[in-house]
């Protein structure tokens, strides 16, 4: 089934904390231990994003706030 075992669900948003940078420059989070790419984010930056897809080991979100 699609979404079992992943803390985020495409659509939604979260609150988060840009732990780390991505070699293409996106931030990365983790809620639950599960990372996510964020699009516009800065490291040390706790940030609201909107998971735009989530894969089977990750997600994809971008800042909106």
């Amino acid at each position: 089934m699609e979404g079992i075992g992943r803390p985020v669900e495409q659509g939604k948003e979260y609150v988060v904390t840009i732990d780390a940078k991505g070699a293409k420059g996106d931030g990365i989070a983790h809620v639950e231990g599960f990372v996510i790419f964020v699009t516009g984010g800065n490291l040390g930056e706790k940030v609201k994003v909107k998971i735009t897809e989530v894969k089977r080991t990750f997600a994809l979100g971008a800042v909106i706030q």
